[in-house]
């Protein structure tokens, strides 16, 4: 978003975005810029009878996931900002914020050294077998050696080469590896800078031996790693996701992981969070965490700063900027 630098002078702010709130650092941030601000706890708005309950008389709001909808909006007549705390915008529908006149706040990519480090680190500990060593000596195996290979000369695949796939790319660039995209958006001048090779959805799946996703969770993204899709990678590639859940089909994953013919996967986000599915997390070639790409104390601090940004530096949206059709 460019942002129109037009404040709006706010009476009362309401923040039920929960993580800003239960964290001591950015409930300081958010308390210091608005003491009166209207701030949700420990509590997890989903419904939108509560989230039109919890802003009621609020004017600017600091969203996470909470369902910002058409018939959210219509009950909040003095609701005139919106700022989003974190990435990921699929709980928001733009098409109601442009037909009620809300402008909307948003910073692209403040979170991603923190992911993009995750995903790293998922990738070398998949190809050293980090995660099966592990839980073999916990269960007092004592193994010996398993010869894993180098994330050095490999060939990475990027499926999604936005702000978080290029930093990924940059974190790369010491493991001389050879790198794979795979994007909508025409990145060449990137591409050329960083010797990267723009491929079709086909030759990313036959030719990465990681891939690792960051791509949105949208209409066309929700199960686009279905089974049939899943059986075109190479059998000894790491699949590495820290975008979003419902992307990968975790049922056809399981079944790749346990048959071996799928080498490792590396998951921080899931279609049901907390993560429900214990046959896959319980594979020992599979790596999970709680969805905590962004968590870390540096990129949390970022991020409350970006969502007060957002209360001044925000625009009536264009609908398509946010929305895969």
């Amino acid at each position: 978003i460019i942002a129109r630098k037009e404040f709006l002078m706010i009476k009362q702010l309401g923040v039920s975005a929960t993580t800003p709130c239960t964290h001591p650092v950015m409930r300081k941030i958010l308390t210091d810029a608005y003491p009166d601000a209207r701030l949700v706890d420990d509590e997890r708005i989903t419904d939108e009878d509560r989230l039109i309950e919890y802003l009621s008389g609020c004017d600017a709001a600091i969203v996470g996931f909470e369902p910002v909808t058409d018939r959210v909006l219509e009950a909040l007549p003095e609701l005139k900002i919106i700022s989003k705390f974190g990435a990921g915008c699929e709980t928001i529908d733009f098409d109601a914020l442009k037909r009620h006149g809300i402008r909307f706040g948003y910073t692209f990519g403040v979170n991603k050294l923190s992911v993009a480090e995750l995903a790293l680190s998922f990738m070398v500990n998949a190809l050293r077998w980090v995660t099966p060593l592990n839980q073999a000596m916990r269960a007092g195996d004592r193994p010996r050696y398993r010869n894993g290979e180098l994330l050095t000369g490999r060939t990475v695949g990027i499926h999604g080469c936005g702000n978080i796939g290029k930093e990924v790319v940059r974190l790369l660039k010491p493991f001389n590896c050879k790198i794979l995209s795979c994007d909508l958006k025409d990145y060449s001048e990137f591409y050329i800078e960083n010797k990267i090779t723009p491929v079709s959805f086909e030759e990313l799946l036959s030719q990465s031996e990681v891939l690792t996703l960051h791509l949105p969770k949208t209409q066309s993204t929700r199960g686009l790693y279905a089974r049939q899709v899943l059986e075109k990678m190479r059998p000894e590639a790491v699949l590495v996701n820290t975008c979003r859940g419902e992307i990968v089909d975790e049922e056809a994953l399981a079944d790749r992981l346990e048959t071996g013919a799928l080498r490792a996967a590396c998951f921080d986000v899931f279609a049901v969070e907390p993560a429900e599915d214990d046959r896959l997390l319980n594979l020992p070639n599979f790596l999970s965490t709680p969805h905590i790409g962004a968590s870390t104390e540096e990129t949390r601090v970022a991020m409350a700063q970006a969502a007060l940004r957002g209360l001044k530096e925000n625009e009536f949206v264009d609908p398509e900027k946010f929305y895969d059709n």
